[in-house]
């Protein structure tokens, strides 16, 4: 065998002991007349000793021999360290090496494999496999892997079937580009990667399945962000004969175990909060709730006065940032200069500081006195100390501006505390979304969302009011899952689709196996997925993907180690009936 222990287990009870462990060589300490050097691998790191009186001159040059990342077996006897090392496990011994064998040589590494590396982040995306031996990132891997193993605990206990969906399927529209693969046998014919298993669970519904879940890969070709790659991970799930509460009450309780389980953490509400609401209070339909600075509407208050940048905006909204009115000048100007970004796209920003003496200070002092100024502090919920700051022009970008200045605050003041989790579910979204560049509605989640019950008739004649049958889970300002209740009428699918624009010939092209499947007996069903990545890093304290995947793509979808995606070969080209006209 290649090992007694592992490089974490030792300890003081196994003093005198013979044994045998392997390894990578993390760093060595050459003394001349002694010699030690760290073995580590995935569980911990071991001291080991080398000395001209105790070990025999081949050992000794075999030690001296060693290098970074040398993969090595050694045996020997533990013995107590005089020196201890109180940060590690094993810093109380170490082992006299009796045998070595260089199991494996290596190259020096192209940077410093240990916690606080000198790599950068390109480097390691090169190198991730070397990445991976550090414990950052290999904690992140062994992380990902208990909340995979909680998630299915728990969906398991509840009586839901892991169930395995193709990923060689049709391309359909959902809202993202499908990555396609062209079939050699079927020429002209290509098949999609999927953007979610979604019509294979309802398909697994009308099969009686009732509860269903998969840890599934899919697939989206779009721009890329911190929290987004081409491929990612999602906890899928669906159940028949439910309405939207017993989907909700499932999820909660879903949550509720990892972080219990997970982080220790019992989280007892979970708020509701309408779609309308969301956008009203915080300007997303994600919102942040651990803190407050909710949105204070000032129309009623800040118009009609001689200062036409408010008077001509269709909102005027604000919020109070709290313990900010100490602010200098200069600082407001850099959060003036922050709103005025093109990633936020705001032209201004008027501030009122609230003095602890009660009095105000405004940008705005030439067209506002002190009452106005009061008032917005009472609709802001501002107190002595606060800063208000107000923003005004077209509403629907006024309140994502803002809102990137919410959470921007909350940020530089401390209060998005990564070890707080604060849930919320966000209900009652609009059923579609018009495209005002087309002039077209289309589905805000996917096209087989069904409306609120009572709301279909509103498709004929305000198609805008109709409110989805759909839910997000929000954690921390993230949406870390989203569902609906599915259509599961032919007639109301159709319906539906021609709503979307849809001829009744391409959905039947598109969907005809979902309707046809439809006449046999669909139950009600609906469902919810979480995205896997996105919850594991909100759980490890982070907001970037990238760090809880093994092998992640960087910003421009590529991977960066394997050099994808890449060039064919003409003949495989040829297989395939592809042309690549690369002038063009």
């Amino acid at each position: 065998m290649y090992r007694s222990h592992n490089c974490g287990e030792l300890r003081e009870t196994h003093q005198n002991s013979e044994v045998t462990l392997a390894g990578w060589v993390q760093t060595v300490r050459d003394k001349g007349f002694v010699i030690w050097a760290d073995l580590r691998d995935r569980y911990g790191i071991t001291q080991l000793i080398f000395d001209e009186e105790r070990s025999s001159k081949e050992i000794m040059e075999i030690a001296k021999s060693l290098g970074r990342e040398f993969v090595v077996q050694v045996k020997g006897t533990v013995l107590e360290r005089s020196s201890k090392n109180p940060n590690i496990p094993t810093g109380n011994v170490e082992v006299l090496v009796s045998e070595i064998k260089i199991l494996n040589k290596s190259i020096v590494p192209p940077f410093t494999i240990e916690d606080q590396t000198d790599g950068g982040e390109d480097i390691r995306m090169k190198y991730r496999y070397l990445d991976i031996r550090r414990n950052p990132v290999k904690n992140n891997l062994i992380f990902r892997h208990k909340v995979a193993m909680e998630v299915r605990k728990y969906l398991s206990d509840q009586d839901f079937i892991e169930v395995e969906t193709p990923y060689l399927i049709k391309s359909t529209p959902e809202g993202a580009r499908d990555f396609v693969v062209p079939s050699r046998m079927n020429q002209g014919q290509f098949y999609a990667l999927p953007q979610s298993p979604q019509t294979f669970k309802q398909l697994l519904m009308v099969g009686g399945m009732d509860k269903y879940f998969q840890i599934v890969k899919c697939f989206r070709d779009e721009d890329l962000r911190a929290d987004r790659q081409p491929e990612f991970t999602q906890i899928d799930c669906e159940m028949a004969f439910v309405e939207q509460e017993d989907i909700l009450n499932i999820f909660e309780g879903l949550t509720r175990h990892l972080l219990q389980e997970i982080k220790g953490v019992t989280v007892e509400e979970f708020p509701r909060m309408t779609y309308d609401e969301a956008m009203r209070k915080y300007g997303n339909d994600k919102p942040d709730i651990r803190f407050g600075m909710e949105f204070g509407e000032l129309n009623a208050v800040a118009q009609h006065k001689d200062f036409g940048i408010f008077n001509d905006a269709e909102l005027v909204v604000g919020i109070a940032v709290p313990g900010a009115a100490s602010y200098t000048r200069k600082e407001i100007d850099a959060l003036v200069n922050w709103v005025r970004r093109p990633q936020v796209g705001a032209k201004g920003m008027v501030y009122v500081k609230y003095n602890e003496d009660g009095s105000f200070k405004s940008s705005v002092d030439k067209f506002f006195n002190q009452e106005d100024l009061a008032q917005w502090a009472e609709i802001t919920e501002a107190k002595p100390g606060d800063l208000i700051c107000v923003l005004s022009g077209d509403a629907n970008a006024t309140r994502t501006q803002l809102s990137a200045l919410r959470m921007e605050m909350a940020e530089r003041l401390g209060l998005r505390n990564k070890e707080e989790f604060a849930p919320l579910w966000v209900i009652d979204f609009p059923l579609l979304e018009l495209d005002e560049e087309t002039g077209r509605y289309h589905a805000m989640h996917h096209p087989f969302t069904s409306p609120k019950p009572g709301q279909m008739a509103l498709l004929d004649t305000d198609p805008g009011a109709v409110k989805a049958n759909a839910y997000d889970l929000v954690l921390n300002g993230n949406e870390i899952g989203g569902g609906s209740i599915r259509i599961h009428d032919k007639q109301m699918q159709s319906t539906m689709f021609k709503h979307l624009g849809f001829t009744p010939e391409e959905a039947k092209a598109q969907f005809g196996f979902l309707m046809d499947a439809f006449q046999y007996g669909a139950p009600p069903h609906g469902g919810l997925a979480f995205g896997l990545d996105r919850l594991v890093a909100i759980l490890g304290g982070q907001e970037t993907i990238r760090d809880f995947i093994a092998f992640p793509k960087n910003n421009s979808g590529r991977d960066v180690m394997i050099d994808a995606p890449a060039a064919i070969d003409s003949e495989q080209l040829k297989e395939l009936n592809l042309k690549l006209d690369l002038k063009s």
